[in-house]
């Protein structure tokens, strides 16, 4: 937290960290709603919906109640979804789920395959025709405060800074940016909402955050194998019954195939990659014949947060509120978080338009949460709140099923047999000691179907300066080598899934490397290692990937 300083100042309505969904959401509805207010918002990508990564299936609901007529505007949206279905699969069998046995929660009502970056551009679109000022390139590395008192807006990176952090020709200092209230919709771990909620404590009552790997890459396929609208989820294989986690593949329009693997970061194996077993699964004989003939087109990686109900903090904090991927609202059972989160946005608009209309400005507005949650966001975490602990604790095939007992449950008869269950440890911990398991090996890649890291982030289109500070930082620089290493083998170049970090050899000894211009922002690092060691902040604005078709 730091004040202005000497920097330039400049001041806003309200400012909005972020321009995902959530952000653009609650953009658009102050500005349809309030139309006088000056709406500011920042993203750290060098276009908006350049770092944006999701599945994607969308349940349509959020963007009916910001857009009504959101086809007839045009949004980028693709094939209606024809069929959903679930599969178990074992290393070689395929085994579908009867639909009539899935809970109702589980079931996505008038389905869209979108790109979701496609979509955000649309709604950045939306919103600058409202009158929204839009900022790319502009990372938020601070929160603007005094001490303890409220938060008043934000302050922006250095442009300019070399690997020591000098000056360079053409620096240019960040700024403070005021606002009366500050939305936060960095999306999964950003790095405000990890100090904001740190240090207003809004976690007290809530259950540590619980995260997911997602892993996903687009394919062009054969027209033959390529069904518009048809989905399909997947348990089992490649992954093994205590670790959570699951693969899909939805067929998009114009012959694209949305291919993706998320695996849950309380995995307790140090030499799982999740990388490497989202290369298996492309080998199973279910997923295979699809990428026969087929082009791959595009790379990404995203953590995503899976706790549900009893993981979201606090939302409302003095002087803004967290909204999104930032709060947590994903529903992990259904793998479906966009509507979630542009219904945040506009809850937390209407929180917020309403205490500038009264006159009000950097305080805590204790109805915020009330006015995110009574969105249909509440109701419907609350209605798959066991699913994920349970998993954790009996793995995927009785933790599953016992979650799907709870769900019938609780749509038959009104309860839930289990309640709410709670959790108190995060998921860095629960990796065991090197020598407790069996170390895993993974195939060469045949550079067909499966391939390496180096020319997997090749696809993500990134763009660091390498000469700038590292954004990856140790607390302990030593930690690495002297704990992590003899413990757990140091698993950071395991599952990061893009080839930042290496353990090498100089002069005979081990050395920890950080290859950071391989970042592709997905921030697992921040959450799975073990030391609770490395802290993910913002390159310099602009950096990082620029995915497409996302």
């Amino acid at each position: 937290m730091a004040d202005a300083g000497n920097r330039e100042t400049l001041a806003t309505d309200v400012l909005i960290v972020g321009a995902g969904p959530s952000g653009l959401a609650a953009a658009i509805r102050l500005k349809q709603r309030h139309p006088e207010l000056a709406v500011t918002v920042v993203e750290k990508a060098a276009e908006v919906g350049g770092h944006i990564l999701s599945g994607a299936v969308m349940d349509p609901v959020g963007l009916d109640a910001l857009i009504p007529d959101w086809r007839l505007k045009g949004a980028p949206v693709g094939p209606d979804v024809t069929r959903d279905s679930y599969h178990f699969l074992t290393q070689k069998a395929d085994f579908v789920f009867p639909h009539a046995l899935l809970p109702p929660q589980m079931r996505t009502q008038n389905g869209v395959i979108v790109s979701l970056g496609d979509l955000v551009r649309w709604l950045g679109e939306q919103a600058a025709e409202l009158g929204v000022d839009i900022f790319p390139m502009t990372a938020a590395v601070d929160v603007l405060r005094t001490g303890d008192g409220p938060v008043r807006g934000i302050i922006t990176g250095d442009l300019g800074l070399d690997a020591q952090g000098n000056p360079k020709p053409g620096h240019a200092e960040g700024i403070a940016l005021e606002a009366k209230y500050t939305l936060i919709g960095e999306g999964a771990r950003g790095s405000l909402a990890r100090k904001i909620i740190g240090d207003f404590d809004l976690a007290r009552n809530a259950s540590p955050q619980k995260y997911g790997l997602g892993i996903k890459e687009v394919w062009e396929i054969p027209a033959e194998r390529h069904q518009p609208g048809k989905v399909d989820h997947y348990l089992g294989f490649p992954l093994d019954n205590a670790t959570g986690g699951g693969g899909f593949a939805y067929h998009a329009e114009n012959r694209k195939l949305y291919l993706g693997l998320v695996v849950h970061l309380d995995y307790a194996d140090p030499t799982l990659s999740p990388f490497g077993e989202f290369q298996r699964f492309k080998t199973h004989p279910a997923i295979a014949p699809l990428l026969e003939g087929a082009t791959r087109l595009s790379y990404g990686a995203r953590a995503l947060t899976a706790g549900g109900l009893q993981a979201i903090p606090d939302l409302a904090f003095a002087g803004g509120g967290l909204i999104g991927c930032a709060a947590g609202f994903m529903n992990a059972p259904r793998l479906k978080a966009i509507h979630n989160a542009i219904l945040s946005g506009i809850g937390a608009a209407d929180a917020v338009g309403e205490a500038i209309a009264a006159g009000r400005q950097h305080d805590r507005i204790e109805n915020f949460g009330q006015h995110v949650l009574s969105t249909g966001i509440g109701k419907e975490l609350s209605g798959v709140r066991t699913l994920t602990p349970l998993w954790s604790r009996f793995g995927t095939l009785l933790g599953a099923l016992l979650g799907g007992v709870d769900m019938w449950c609780q749509t038959v008869l009104g309860f839930s047999p289990f309640g709410t269950q709670r959790w108190s440890t995060p998921d860095r911990s629960k990796l065991r000691p090197l020598a407790e398991v069996t170390p895993r090996q993974y195939a060469r890649p045949d550079g067909k179907v499966t391939f390496d890291r180096s020319s997997s982030v090749f696809l993500a289109n990134l763009a660091h300066d390498e000469d700038q500070p590292v954004h990856l930082r140790l607390t302990d620089p030593a930690v690495p080598i002297r704990e992590n290493l003899p413990r757990y083998g140091e698993p950071a170049p395991l599952y990061c899934p893009a080839g930042v970090y290496e353990v090498a050899e100089e002069g005979g000894a081990p050395v920890f490397r950080i290859h950071a211009a391989n970042c592709v922002h997905c921030k697992t690092c921040d959450i799975k290692d073990p030391a609770g060691n490395i802290t993910w902040v913002p390159p310099e604005g602009g950096s990082g990937p620029n995915y497409s078709g996302m």
